[in-house]
């Protein structure tokens, strides 16, 4: 069940919600959120909530939707990130590796700039649990009739969890988008990013990338002008 989550979240992230895409990003996402989920989430569950049995169906089940839910958002921010500062900035990518820059070099400011967006969501969230926001999880203990003490520490562990899976996800999705996207030549493969059209589908790789999108746009809708030309037609038209 849990790996039958982990497809669907890694499809709604990879195919349905990005805007540009790599070869293989399926994969990458339903590596680095499965397989964070499943690591905290076995991990927590053992030796920080102490399940017995450890894969009881009734606790595990809503824990690691939990996980995967913050991890997809955070996966999605960085990955994205990684694509379109690389797509954007590649003359700043490029003129760095002229200078000499190894291919970790190359990435590093890239990784850096996307693990930090991604984990904002994440960071903010934990820095307002209790002092700002009372996330829903502890208010229904609350309402339900259990300790306050005992709901807020079972806040505090998921919410240690949920930063632990999305940091691991985001480093791990971030590092392995990097390093795909800039090989060990070191050479920027600007070539291996696809954008996504209006519609759905590709419309040509990243080196064309903003004439692509302008293309497909323009192609999709008329201009004003010739908006304007039918509207005087038409006009002219009924007057007569």
């Amino acid at each position: 069940m849990a790996g039958v989550l982990g497809g669907l979240a890694a499809l709604e992230v990879s195919e349905w919600k990005a805007k540009r895409k790599v070869k293989g990003m399926f994969w990458i996402t339903f590596i680095a959120i499965f397989g964070s989920a499943l690591t905290v989430g076995l991990i927590g569950a053992a030796f920080a909530m102490n399940f017995r049995p450890l894969l009881a169906a009734s606790k595990f089940i809503p824990i690691i939707g939990m996980l995967y839910g913050n991890t997809m958002v955070g996966v999605a921010l960085g990955i994205d990130t990684v694509l379109s500062t690389a797509d954007l900035r590649r003359d700043t990518v490029e003129a760095m590796m002229c200078f000499g820059a190894s291919r970790w070099e190359a990435v590093l400011p890239i990784a850096v700039d996307a693990a930090r967006t991604a984990m904002l969501p994440t960071i903010t969230s934990v820095s307002i649990t209790g002092l700002i926001a009372i996330p829903g999880m502890m208010s229904g203990q609350i309402l339900g009739g259990a300790d306050v003490l005992d709901a807020a520490r079972y806040q505090q562990v998921v919410m240690f969890m949920i930063a632990a899976c999305v940091a691991l996800g985001v480093v791990f999705s971030v590092i392995y988008v990097a390093f795909a996207v800039v090989d060990s030549s070191p050479r920027l493969c600007a070539e291996k990013i696809h954008v996504v059209g209006e519609t759905g589908t590709y419309v040509g790789n990243s080196k064309d990338s903003r004439f692509n999108i302008l293309k497909s746009s323009t192609e999709l809708r008329p201009t004003r002008s010739v908006v304007r030309m039918k509207a005087w037609k038409m006009v002219g038209v009924q007057s007569a």
